[in-house]
């Protein structure tokens, strides 16, 4: 019989994890730096503007940036941070009229960025059955994590948030155990593992542990990934063509951009299958 998982309905917070562009002042393009490499076309330092930032707060090469060497910009994801520090933290004031706020605003956009992220993992994980014996405890990570965003930025700027990581983190690792051991058969550990350019087209890696893995540029083309623990895997370059995603663990939205894929990828349904998979 075909193993199936299934999910329960999606929490009330997933829907804020996502990026709402129009809502934030582009502080992805000003207080992150870029190096110059494949991704990048040019250097950039954290705290300035990126030089194709118009002064609406929008790209001006958006739908060129495959095109023009900022491959980058198109695999990441604020997971909603974005809004939340612009909106709620620092209530609407923008950065250019309000120069004041440049700095705190930029320090406090990556700590939010990484409690939105694990927001994200979480509200997941209590979308899972076989995790109903740790629901109890995720849903006061949640509370805990949410109750975090909306704090003020000097709170936000001594939060010992690399702490409260690694406490989620142990749940999130108890929750895929306990999702992954109900797949039948023995699973492939590849934690952590060195699979740049690996050949895995058509494995079998149902119930696999692939958190952390380097998969850059891994032939995945027809690889069973279902219920695959994928959180913090390195999807670059990977070949997902006709592969099965479908029910895999923590996967985001970044990690299928910077992957290659075809329209007969299977993914999640709470994921969008990126444009550029459509020459796929």
């Amino acid at each position: 019989m075909e193993h199936v998982s299934t999910r329960l309905p999606q929490p009330p917070a997933l829907p804020l994890l996502q990026a709402d562009c129009s809502n934030c002042f582009a502080l992805c393009c000003v207080a992150l730096p870029f190096a110059k490499s494949n991704d990048f076309a040019v250097n950039k330092p954290a705290g300035t503007p990126c030089k194709n930032l118009r002064e609406d707060f929008r790209c001006g090469i958006h739908t060129r940036l495959r095109d023009t060497g900022f491959q980058g910009c198109t695999v990441f994801d604020c997971f909603g941070a974005g809004q939340q520090v612009s909106q709620v933290t620092f209530g609407g004031r923008d950065w250019r009229t309000h120069p004041e706020t440049r700095a705190e605003m930029f320090d406090v956009f990556p700590v939010m960025r990484q409690l939105h992220e694990l927001l994200f993992y979480v509200a997941e994980a209590l979308t899972l059955p076989a995790a109903a014996p740790l629901h109890a405890q995720l849903r006061d990570a949640l509370a805990e994590t949410s109750a975090h965003t909306r704090a003020d930025a000097a709170a936000l700027s001594d939060l010992d948030v690399g702490a409260l990581r690694q406490k989620i983190n142990t749940l999130l690792l108890k929750t895929s155990e306990l999702v992954r051991g109900k797949v039948p058969g023995r699973k492939k550990n590849h934690r952590g593992a060195d699979l740049m350019g690996a050949r895995l087209a058509g494995a079998d890696l149902r119930g696999g542990n692939l958190r952390g893995a380097y998969l850059i540029a891994a032939d995945l083309g027809r690889a069973d990934l279902r219920t695959a623990d994928l959180i913090g895997a390195d999807l670059r370059d990977a070949n997902l063509r006709e592969a099965d995603l479908r029910h895999a663990l923590f996967l985001t939205q970044a990690q299928l951009n910077a992957a290659q894929g075809s329209p007969g990828t299977r993914i999640p349904p709470h994921l969008t299958r990126p444009t550029h998979w459509a020459q796929g």
